[in-house]
């Protein structure tokens, strides 16, 4: 059976993977992302499964009542408490996640003052409220990186949108759409969002919307540029001289060509948007407190110098992910570059 795949994708597949680096930070990011994407499977303070009395249940996903396990209350069973451990111990079994905290639990069985350091029971330490560091370092990176892609998916999709319309009918439409554009740029972004966050309780979907408002217009200028130059190929007037609708030439026949260099900026973006989501919880202006967030992590290692493997951890993570997102941004540049597929 025949490949479906052009020779074209063929030769950026293989600039890709010619890029050594940005191939391998291709596979680390994704590895990152999928771990953390089940995140309660690996940091939790519950178990996965419990086999008691020759039942199995799952307290990863429900509740369940201390007597359940032979306890004496009707609250919701504490898995960490030595007793129910033992009662647990005593008909059957308990597996675990590999660390044994989540985003929110605090280590009160420490004998030293939060932020504690790093030891058997928290590898990474603990913060000023007693959570576990690498816990809510997990989810803190599942967090950021769901953030990232989903305003980077919103931001392309209207930046791109925008960008065709004034690239392909061009004129008065192109010049109202550059005004807006050098207006739109010049508001205060910070401004907006201390305004913003004075009104309402900030949270992932506000920070979105907020952020969304001026992220779009990055990929404007690219994608018009391409339309421009398009719109007034042979190709493109046989097509409307077909009778085809405007619409229909540029989905099917000026945007293939336009998103060649929306991919090679798609990282770049994704980028930023860790980075916007980060300096805002970092400065307070981000998610609710309490949250999982690289840019709280950061903030309590500034807070706390005397407990210095907040800050280095921050660090280390951020510069790490970004670094990561950076390379692979590289290497899809390289596989779009025409002087390197065609060696």
């Amino acid at each position: 059976m025949k490949s479906r795949v052009s020779p074209l994708t063929l030769r950026r597949i293989e600039a890709f993977k010619r890029n050594r680096r940005g191939f391998w930070a291709l596979w680390i990011f994704l590895a990152l992302f999928v771990i953390t994407l089940f995140a309660e499977l690996v940091a939790n303070d519950r178990p996965v499964v419990v086999s008691y009395d020759g039942q199995l249940y799952w307290p990863i996903v429900k509740d369940y009542p201390e007597v359940t396990f032979g306890g004496d209350f009707l609250t919701y069973t504490d898995y960490r408490d030595p007793y129910m451990a033992e009662k647990i111990a005593e008909k059957g079994w308990a597996l675990w996640p590999p660390v044994r905290h989540n985003y929110q639990s605090i280590s009160t069985e420490l004998l030293r003052p939060h932020p504690a350091p790093p030891s058997a029971e928290n590898l990474l330490g603990t913060d000023d409220q007693g959570r576990d560091v690498l816990a809510r370092l997990i989810y803190g990176l599942r967090l950021s990186i769901l953030f990232g892609l989903a305003l980077t998916l919103v931001s392309t999709v209207i930046g791109v949108a925008a960008g065709a319309v004034q690239g392909y009918f061009g004129g008065r439409v192109d010049m109202v759409g550059q005004r807006f554009l050098e207006i739109w740029g010049g508001l205060p972004q910070l401004l907006i969002l201390i305004i913003v966050a004075s009104m309402i309780r900030p949270g992932f979907w506000t920070l979105l919307g907020v952020l969304v408002l001026f992220s779009w217009t990055s990929l404007v200028g690219v994608v018009r540029a391409e339309f421009l130059r398009a719109r007034n190929f042979d190709y493109v007037r046989a097509a409307k001289a077909l009778g085809m609708s405007d619409a229909r030439v540029m989905v099917r026949h000026v945007l293939p060509n336009a998103m060649v260099a929306t991919l090679t900026f798609m990282p770049f973006i994704l980028n930023g948007s860790v980075v916007s989501l980060t300096a805002l919880d970092f400065l307070g202006l981000g998610l609710p407190p309490g949250s999982p967030s690289l840019g709280d992590l950061l903030a309590q290692g500034k807070a706390n110098l005397q407990a210095p493997w907040l800050g280095l951890t921050g660090f280390i993570v951020v510069a790490a992910l970004l670094s990561l997102l950076v390379f692979v941004g590289e290497a899809v540049r390289d596989a779009f570059d025409p002087r390197k597929t065609n060696l």
